[in-house]
């Protein structure tokens, strides 16, 4: 099943099309993102990308400081990119989410975002996102690409510059990719399933 996009009036401002996205009663379960100013309704993930959300998560909370969370369901948004994404996983200090009474931060809170590559819309991940992510200012971003076209890879992007990240590591499923400071942790890609 592939993602469905939301018809809207191409002359709606950011405000509208966002009023759009927390007004409108979605399917249980989808995953419901503003791309590029268009609302995208995706399918609930595949049982192979929530077990590997959860071994990320697993890992990372022995990593970060208590006063931080990890979270599934929190929208990012990137305003300048016409973006509300909702991250498999973000990192974010937890005192931030209790500003404000929104249901979305600025992506540029996050410490660390997560995507997992679904088969149906993993060129957002690989290029939409990571170029909002990259504008955000987000410090680092790990893409678990299960459908890369040379097979499933981890890659971790960091230093944003504009909407453009430096490759910090890229590691084939099976590999260890390390996150620096101030996670220091050495994830194992071969503890994710391949399908």
């Amino acid at each position: 099943m592939s993602a469905l996009t939301v018809g809207h009036d191409p002359g709606q401002g950011w405000d509208d099309v966002v009023r759009l996205w927390e007004g409108t009663d979605w399917p249980e379960g989808c995953k419901v993102e503003i791309i590029e100013g268009i609302v995208t309704v995706s399918p609930p993930p595949s049982n192979a990308h929530n077990d590997i959300a959860d071994t990320v998560q697993r890992r990372l909370y022995g990593a970060i400081p208590e006063d931080w969370g990890i979270y599934q369901t929190l929208g990012a948004a990137v305003p300048s990119r016409s973006g509300l994404y909702i991250p498999d996983l973000a990192v974010v200090p937890k005192a931030l989410l209790h500003e404000g009474s929104g249901s979305y931060i600025s992506a540029a809170a996050a410490e660390l975002v997560v995507e997992i590559t679904s088969k149906a819309n993993a060129v957002h991940d690989r290029m939409t996102k990571e170029a909002g992510y990259a504008a955000a200012g987000v410090p680092l971003y790990l893409l678990i690409d299960r459908w890369a076209p040379a097979g499933p890879t981890a890659t971790l992007y960091g230093e944003p510059k504009g909407d453009v990240y430096r490759v910090l590591h890229t590691a084939k499923f099976s590999e260890v990719i390390r996150l620096p400071e101030p996670f220091g942790l050495a994830l194992d890609t071969g503890l994710f399933p391949v399908d």
